[in-house]
Protein backbone atom coordinates (compact mmCIF):
# COMPACT_ATOMS: atom_id res chain seq x y z
CA UNK A 1 0.00 0.00 0.00
CA UNK A 2 1.36 3.47 -0.91
CA UNK A 3 2.13 6.12 1.71
CA UNK A 4 -0.67 8.28 0.28
CA UNK A 5 -3.14 5.42 0.61
CA UNK A 6 -2.06 4.73 4.19
CA UNK A 7 -2.50 8.40 5.07
CA UNK A 8 -5.94 8.44 3.46
CA UNK A 9 -7.00 5.41 5.51
CA UNK A 10 -5.60 7.02 8.65
CA UNK A 11 -7.57 10.18 7.90
CA UNK A 12 -10.79 8.19 7.40
CA UNK A 13 -10.22 6.34 10.67
CA UNK A 14 -9.42 9.63 12.41
CA UNK A 15 -12.67 11.23 11.27
CA UNK A 16 -14.64 8.13 12.24
CA UNK A 17 -13.05 8.12 15.68
CA UNK A 18 -14.09 11.73 16.20
CA UNK A 19 -17.71 10.78 15.81
CA UNK A 20 -17.37 8.02 18.39
CA UNK A 21 -15.38 10.28 20.69
CA UNK A 22 -17.83 13.14 20.51
CA UNK A 23 -20.70 10.88 21.49
CA UNK A 24 -18.64 9.23 24.23
CA UNK A 25 -17.31 12.47 25.69
CA UNK A 26 -20.29 14.70 24.98
CA UNK A 27 -20.24 17.65 27.33
CA UNK A 28 -22.83 20.31 27.98
CA UNK A 29 -20.18 22.97 28.46
CA UNK A 30 -18.17 24.45 25.63
CA UNK A 31 -15.23 26.80 25.62
CA UNK A 32 -14.66 28.86 22.51
CA UNK A 33 -11.42 29.95 20.90
CA UNK A 34 -11.88 32.54 18.20
CA UNK A 35 -9.74 32.93 15.13
CA UNK A 36 -9.68 35.45 12.30
CA UNK A 37 -7.77 35.83 9.08
CA UNK A 38 -8.02 35.83 5.31
CA UNK A 39 -10.49 33.16 4.19
CA UNK A 40 -11.23 34.87 0.89
CA UNK A 41 -9.28 36.85 -1.68
CA UNK A 42 -5.88 36.13 -3.19
CA UNK A 43 -4.40 34.75 0.04
CA UNK A 44 -7.64 33.16 1.25
CA UNK A 45 -6.14 29.67 1.32
CA UNK A 46 -3.94 30.69 4.28
CA UNK A 47 -6.90 31.59 6.49
CA UNK A 48 -8.85 28.53 5.36
CA UNK A 49 -5.95 26.29 6.32
CA UNK A 50 -5.46 28.02 9.67
CA UNK A 51 -9.12 27.40 10.48
CA UNK A 52 -8.76 23.73 9.47
CA UNK A 53 -5.66 23.37 11.67
CA UNK A 54 -7.46 24.92 14.63
CA UNK A 55 -10.39 22.55 14.08
CA UNK A 56 -8.02 19.58 13.84
CA UNK A 57 -6.32 20.51 17.10
CA UNK A 58 -9.69 21.01 18.81
CA UNK A 59 -10.89 17.62 17.56
CA UNK A 60 -7.85 15.89 19.04
CA UNK A 61 -8.32 17.71 22.35
CA UNK A 62 -12.03 16.86 22.48
CA UNK A 63 -11.30 13.23 21.69
CA UNK A 64 -9.08 13.18 24.78
CA UNK A 65 -11.77 14.61 27.04
CA UNK A 66 -11.80 18.30 26.24
CA UNK A 67 -10.57 21.18 28.41
CA UNK A 68 -10.62 21.38 32.21
CA UNK A 69 -11.94 24.74 33.38
CA UNK A 70 -11.10 26.61 36.55
CA UNK A 71 -13.97 25.06 38.53
CA UNK A 72 -12.85 21.54 37.61
CA UNK A 73 -15.59 20.95 35.05
CA UNK A 74 -14.89 19.65 31.55
CA UNK A 75 -15.76 21.54 28.38
CA UNK A 76 -15.63 20.77 24.69
CA UNK A 77 -13.40 23.08 22.66
CA UNK A 78 -15.18 24.99 19.87
CA UNK A 79 -13.56 27.05 17.10
CA UNK A 80 -15.20 30.17 15.64
CA UNK A 81 -13.24 31.70 12.72
CA UNK A 82 -13.99 35.05 11.08
CA UNK A 83 -12.92 36.21 7.60
CA UNK A 84 -11.07 39.55 7.49
CA UNK A 85 -10.35 39.32 3.72
CA UNK A 86 -6.76 40.44 4.36
CA UNK A 87 -7.87 44.06 4.73
CA UNK A 88 -7.10 46.31 7.68
CA UNK A 89 -10.67 47.58 8.06
CA UNK A 90 -12.15 44.07 8.11
CA UNK A 91 -9.47 42.92 10.56
CA UNK A 92 -10.24 45.75 12.96
CA UNK A 93 -13.96 44.98 12.64
CA UNK A 94 -13.29 41.29 13.32
CA UNK A 95 -11.34 42.07 16.49
CA UNK A 96 -14.01 44.47 17.73
CA UNK A 97 -16.69 41.87 17.04
CA UNK A 98 -14.78 39.16 18.89
CA UNK A 99 -13.97 41.41 21.83
CA UNK A 100 -17.69 42.25 22.19
CA UNK A 101 -18.59 38.58 22.80
CA UNK A 102 -19.16 37.45 26.39
CA UNK A 103 -17.48 34.09 25.73
CA UNK A 104 -14.29 35.45 24.09
CA UNK A 105 -11.08 35.60 26.15
CA UNK A 106 -8.43 35.06 23.43
CA UNK A 107 -8.15 34.92 19.63
CA UNK A 108 -5.71 33.46 17.12
CA UNK A 109 -4.80 35.53 14.06
CA UNK A 110 -4.62 37.38 11.79
CA UNK A 111 -3.19 36.08 8.52
CA UNK A 112 -1.80 39.24 6.93
CA UNK A 113 0.84 41.59 8.34
CA UNK A 114 -0.94 44.58 6.82
CA UNK A 115 -3.90 43.58 9.02
CA UNK A 116 -1.93 42.64 12.14
CA UNK A 117 -0.17 46.00 12.31
CA UNK A 118 -3.32 48.18 12.55
CA UNK A 119 -5.15 45.56 14.62
CA UNK A 120 -2.34 45.50 17.18
CA UNK A 121 -2.48 49.29 17.02
CA UNK A 122 -5.99 49.45 18.49
CA UNK A 123 -5.02 47.26 21.44
CA UNK A 124 -3.95 48.85 24.70
CA UNK A 125 -0.24 49.57 24.30
CA UNK A 126 0.83 48.91 27.88
CA UNK A 127 -1.14 46.86 30.37
CA UNK A 128 -2.43 48.75 33.38
CA UNK A 129 -2.26 52.15 31.65
CA UNK A 130 -5.51 53.79 32.72
CA UNK A 131 -4.98 56.62 30.22
CA UNK A 132 -4.95 54.17 27.27
CA UNK A 133 -8.44 53.30 26.05
CA UNK A 134 -7.19 50.64 23.63
CA UNK A 135 -8.88 47.24 23.55
CA UNK A 136 -7.72 44.90 26.30
CA UNK A 137 -7.85 41.57 24.53
CA UNK A 138 -5.07 38.98 24.01
CA UNK A 139 -4.16 38.02 20.43
CA UNK A 140 -1.90 35.07 19.59
CA UNK A 141 -0.86 35.42 15.95
CA UNK A 142 -0.20 32.38 13.78
CA UNK A 143 0.62 33.75 10.31
CA UNK A 144 1.42 37.48 10.03
CA UNK A 145 5.21 37.41 9.89
CA UNK A 146 6.47 40.95 9.33
CA UNK A 147 9.27 41.51 11.85
CA UNK A 148 8.69 43.18 15.22
CA UNK A 149 4.91 43.49 15.21
CA UNK A 150 4.31 42.15 18.73
CA UNK A 151 6.16 45.15 20.16
CA UNK A 152 3.16 47.33 19.24
CA UNK A 153 1.08 46.14 22.20
CA UNK A 154 1.57 44.12 25.36
CA UNK A 155 -1.65 42.30 24.44
CA UNK A 156 -0.08 40.98 21.22
CA UNK A 157 1.79 37.66 20.99
CA UNK A 158 3.11 35.75 17.99
CA UNK A 159 4.08 32.20 17.12
CA UNK A 160 5.83 33.03 13.86
CA UNK A 161 9.48 32.34 13.00
CA UNK A 162 12.16 35.02 12.91
CA UNK A 163 12.78 35.62 9.23
CA UNK A 164 15.80 37.70 10.14
CA UNK A 165 17.38 34.60 11.68
CA UNK A 166 16.28 32.28 8.89
CA UNK A 167 17.55 34.38 5.98
CA UNK A 168 20.77 35.16 7.80
CA UNK A 169 21.29 31.40 8.10
CA UNK A 170 20.40 30.61 4.51
CA UNK A 171 22.75 33.20 3.00
CA UNK A 172 25.55 32.15 5.32
CA UNK A 173 24.95 28.58 4.11
CA UNK A 174 25.01 29.72 0.47
CA UNK A 175 28.29 31.54 1.07
CA UNK A 176 29.85 28.49 2.74
CA UNK A 177 28.61 25.83 0.33
CA UNK A 178 28.36 27.68 -3.00
CA UNK A 179 31.26 30.16 -3.10
CA UNK A 180 31.10 30.26 -6.90
CA UNK A 181 27.87 32.30 -6.69
CA UNK A 182 28.76 35.99 -6.92
CA UNK A 183 25.74 38.10 -7.95
CA UNK A 184 22.18 38.62 -6.72
CA UNK A 185 18.89 39.90 -8.13
CA UNK A 186 15.68 40.28 -6.15
CA UNK A 187 12.01 40.22 -6.98
CA UNK A 188 9.39 41.54 -4.57
CA UNK A 189 5.61 41.72 -4.19
CA UNK A 190 5.89 45.40 -3.34
CA UNK A 191 2.40 46.11 -2.00
CA UNK A 192 2.25 43.22 0.49
CA UNK A 193 3.66 44.16 3.90
CA UNK A 194 5.23 40.77 4.64
CA UNK A 195 6.80 40.32 1.20
CA UNK A 196 8.20 43.85 1.16
CA UNK A 197 9.59 43.80 4.71
CA UNK A 198 11.17 40.39 4.26
CA UNK A 199 12.73 41.42 0.97
CA UNK A 200 14.63 44.07 2.90
CA UNK A 201 16.00 41.28 5.11
CA UNK A 202 16.84 39.06 2.12
CA UNK A 203 18.59 41.84 0.21
CA UNK A 204 20.64 42.89 3.25
CA UNK A 205 21.72 39.32 4.00
CA UNK A 206 22.68 38.70 0.38
CA UNK A 207 24.96 41.74 0.45
CA UNK A 208 26.36 40.94 3.89
CA UNK A 209 27.38 37.50 2.69
CA UNK A 210 29.40 38.65 -0.27
CA UNK A 211 26.86 38.66 -3.10
CA UNK A 212 26.90 41.68 -5.38
CA UNK A 213 23.35 43.09 -5.40
CA UNK A 214 22.60 44.04 -9.01
CA UNK A 215 19.05 45.30 -8.51
CA UNK A 216 15.45 44.24 -8.12
CA UNK A 217 12.13 43.82 -9.93
CA UNK A 218 8.82 44.80 -8.37
CA UNK A 219 5.18 43.76 -8.86
CA UNK A 220 1.87 43.77 -6.98
CA UNK A 221 -0.08 41.00 -5.23
CA UNK A 222 -2.84 41.00 -7.86
CA UNK A 223 -0.56 41.24 -10.91
CA UNK A 224 -0.76 38.54 -13.55
CA UNK A 225 1.75 39.78 -16.13
CA UNK A 226 5.45 39.73 -15.23
CA UNK A 227 7.15 40.06 -18.62
CA UNK A 228 8.77 43.44 -17.89
CA UNK A 229 10.09 42.36 -14.51
CA UNK A 230 11.57 39.16 -15.90
CA UNK A 231 13.21 41.04 -18.79
CA UNK A 232 14.99 43.13 -16.15
CA UNK A 233 16.03 39.92 -14.42
CA UNK A 234 17.27 38.40 -17.67
CA UNK A 235 19.44 41.42 -18.45
CA UNK A 236 21.02 41.25 -14.98
CA UNK A 237 21.85 37.53 -15.44
CA UNK A 238 22.48 37.11 -11.70
CA UNK A 239 23.72 33.87 -10.16
CA UNK A 240 21.14 34.01 -7.36
CA UNK A 241 17.55 35.20 -7.77
CA UNK A 242 15.37 35.65 -4.68
CA UNK A 243 11.59 35.97 -5.07
CA UNK A 244 9.97 37.56 -2.04
CA UNK A 245 6.36 36.79 -2.90
CA UNK A 246 3.48 34.50 -2.04
CA UNK A 247 2.64 31.38 -4.08
CA UNK A 248 0.31 33.10 -6.51
CA UNK A 249 2.73 35.66 -7.94
CA UNK A 250 5.74 33.45 -7.26
CA UNK A 251 4.32 30.96 -9.76
CA UNK A 252 3.52 33.74 -12.21
CA UNK A 253 7.11 34.97 -12.10
CA UNK A 254 8.60 31.47 -12.31
CA UNK A 255 6.47 30.63 -15.36
CA UNK A 256 7.54 33.85 -17.06
CA UNK A 257 11.17 33.09 -16.20
CA UNK A 258 10.78 29.72 -17.91
CA UNK A 259 9.19 31.37 -20.96
CA UNK A 260 12.06 33.86 -21.24
CA UNK A 261 14.65 31.14 -20.47
CA UNK A 262 15.94 32.87 -17.33
CA UNK A 263 17.83 30.18 -15.42
CA UNK A 264 19.76 31.43 -12.38
CA UNK A 265 22.13 29.06 -10.64
CA UNK A 266 20.08 29.27 -7.43
CA UNK A 267 16.50 30.32 -6.61
CA UNK A 268 15.54 31.48 -3.11
CA UNK A 269 11.91 31.98 -2.07
CA UNK A 270 9.77 33.62 0.60
CA UNK A 271 8.86 31.53 3.66
CA UNK A 272 5.17 31.73 2.77
CA UNK A 273 5.81 29.99 -0.55
CA UNK A 274 7.15 26.83 1.12
CA UNK A 275 3.65 25.41 0.71
CA UNK A 276 1.77 22.94 -1.44
CA UNK A 277 0.08 25.87 -3.20
CA UNK A 278 3.39 26.68 -4.89
CA UNK A 279 3.94 23.12 -6.04
CA UNK A 280 0.34 22.74 -7.14
CA UNK A 281 0.65 25.93 -9.17
CA UNK A 282 4.08 25.52 -10.76
CA UNK A 283 6.01 22.44 -9.63
CA UNK A 284 8.08 22.18 -12.82
CA UNK A 285 9.11 25.83 -12.79
CA UNK A 286 9.80 25.79 -9.03
CA UNK A 287 12.26 22.88 -9.31
CA UNK A 288 15.31 23.69 -7.18
CA UNK A 289 13.67 26.60 -5.31
CA UNK A 290 15.04 26.71 -1.76
CA UNK A 291 13.21 28.31 1.16
CA UNK A 292 13.68 28.46 4.94
CA UNK A 293 10.63 27.28 6.87
CA UNK A 294 9.51 26.47 10.40
CA UNK A 295 7.50 23.43 9.31
CA UNK A 296 8.14 20.18 7.48
CA UNK A 297 6.72 16.72 8.28
CA UNK A 298 10.00 15.49 9.76
CA UNK A 299 8.85 14.52 13.27
CA UNK A 300 6.12 12.09 14.32
CA UNK A 301 4.10 14.97 15.78
CA UNK A 302 4.38 16.98 12.56
CA UNK A 303 3.32 14.00 10.44
CA UNK A 304 0.33 13.28 12.66
CA UNK A 305 -0.71 16.94 12.63
CA UNK A 306 -0.55 17.03 8.83
CA UNK A 307 -2.80 13.97 8.63
CA UNK A 308 -5.21 15.50 11.17
CA UNK A 309 -5.62 18.63 9.02
CA UNK A 310 -6.41 16.53 5.95
CA UNK A 311 -8.93 14.60 8.02
CA UNK A 312 -10.79 17.88 8.46
CA UNK A 313 -10.68 18.54 4.70
CA UNK A 314 -8.51 16.63 2.19
CA UNK A 315 -7.91 19.74 0.10
CA UNK A 316 -5.95 21.42 2.91
CA UNK A 317 -2.29 20.86 3.76
CA UNK A 318 -0.10 21.80 6.68
CA UNK A 319 2.60 24.42 6.22
CA UNK A 320 4.49 26.84 8.45
CA UNK A 321 1.41 29.06 8.82
CA UNK A 322 -1.30 26.69 9.93
CA UNK A 323 1.22 24.59 11.84
CA UNK A 324 1.47 27.63 14.12
CA UNK A 325 -2.33 27.77 14.44
CA UNK A 326 -2.34 24.08 15.40
CA UNK A 327 0.38 24.67 18.00
CA UNK A 328 -1.42 27.73 19.37
CA UNK A 329 -4.58 25.79 20.17
CA UNK A 330 -2.65 23.26 22.25
CA UNK A 331 -0.75 26.04 24.01
CA UNK A 332 -4.00 27.82 24.85
CA UNK A 333 -5.54 24.59 26.15
CA UNK A 334 -2.60 24.21 28.51
CA UNK A 335 -2.85 27.83 29.67
CA UNK A 336 -6.62 27.59 30.21
CA UNK A 337 -6.09 24.67 32.55
CA UNK A 338 -2.98 25.97 34.29
CA UNK A 339 -4.45 29.40 34.95
CA UNK A 340 -7.97 28.26 35.88
CA UNK A 341 -9.82 30.09 33.14
CA UNK A 342 -13.56 29.90 33.87
CA UNK A 343 -14.91 30.89 30.42
CA UNK A 344 -18.15 32.29 31.84
CA UNK A 345 -19.80 35.60 30.95
CA UNK A 346 -19.29 36.85 34.52
CA UNK A 347 -15.57 35.95 34.46
CA UNK A 348 -14.68 36.93 30.92
CA UNK A 349 -12.86 40.18 31.72
CA UNK A 350 -10.79 38.46 34.40
CA UNK A 351 -10.18 35.55 32.01
CA UNK A 352 -8.76 37.92 29.39
CA UNK A 353 -6.31 39.36 31.89
CA UNK A 354 -5.35 35.88 33.11
CA UNK A 355 -4.73 34.73 29.55
CA UNK A 356 -2.69 37.80 28.67
CA UNK A 357 -0.55 37.39 31.77
CA UNK A 358 -0.15 33.66 31.09
CA UNK A 359 0.98 34.29 27.51
CA UNK A 360 3.40 36.96 28.74
CA UNK A 361 4.88 34.58 31.32
CA UNK A 362 5.60 31.81 28.80
CA UNK A 363 9.29 31.02 28.43
CA UNK A 364 8.93 28.02 26.15
CA UNK A 365 6.20 26.10 24.33
CA UNK A 366 6.08 22.78 22.52
CA UNK A 367 6.06 23.00 18.73
CA UNK A 368 5.69 20.36 16.04
CA UNK A 369 9.43 20.50 15.27
CA UNK A 370 10.57 20.85 18.89
CA UNK A 371 10.76 23.45 21.61
CA UNK A 372 9.76 27.03 20.78
CA UNK A 373 11.49 29.73 22.77
CA UNK A 374 10.02 33.10 23.65
CA UNK A 375 11.53 36.57 23.60
CA UNK A 376 10.87 39.43 26.03
CA UNK A 377 8.91 41.25 23.32
CA UNK A 378 6.43 38.36 22.95
CA UNK A 379 7.88 36.84 19.79
CA UNK A 380 8.78 33.21 19.13
CA UNK A 381 12.16 31.56 18.57
CA UNK A 382 11.14 28.65 16.37
CA UNK A 383 13.23 25.77 15.04
CA UNK A 384 13.62 25.90 11.27
CA UNK A 385 15.18 24.16 8.30
CA UNK A 386 15.65 24.69 4.58
CA UNK A 387 13.41 22.90 2.10
CA UNK A 388 13.90 22.56 -1.65
CA UNK A 389 11.41 21.81 -4.42
CA UNK A 390 12.30 18.51 -6.05
CA UNK A 391 10.09 16.46 -8.38
CA UNK A 392 6.89 18.06 -7.10
CA UNK A 393 7.72 17.73 -3.40
CA UNK A 394 9.38 19.75 -0.68
CA UNK A 395 12.45 17.91 0.61
CA UNK A 396 14.75 18.92 3.44
CA UNK A 397 17.89 20.46 1.98
CA UNK A 398 19.63 21.41 5.23
CA UNK A 399 18.97 21.74 8.95
CA UNK A 400 21.22 24.47 10.38
CA UNK A 401 22.53 24.49 13.93
CA UNK A 402 20.34 26.69 16.15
Amino acid sequence: MSIAAKRALFAIAFVASLGVSNSTHAQEKTVKIYGFGAKSGVVGIFGQQSEAAMQAAAAIINKSGGVTLGDGSKARLVIDYLDDRCTAEEGINALRRIASQNDAFVAIGPTCSNVAEPVFGILQKKTGDASDSGIQFPLYTDVAAKGGLASISQWAFRNVPSEANMYKAIFEWIKATKPELKTFWGGVEKDFAHSNATFGVIKAQAGSNGLQVLGQSEWLLNDTNFSTQVREMRRANADVVAISAHPFTTCGVLKEMARQNVRPKLLVGLTSSSSMETLQGCAAQAEGLIIPTSFAPVTDQAKQAAVAVQAINPKYNMDLHNAAAFENVFTLKELIEKNKIMARPDSIQADRVKMRDALAAMKETQGLLGKVGRTDDREAIKPYLFVQAKSGNWVVAHTPKQ
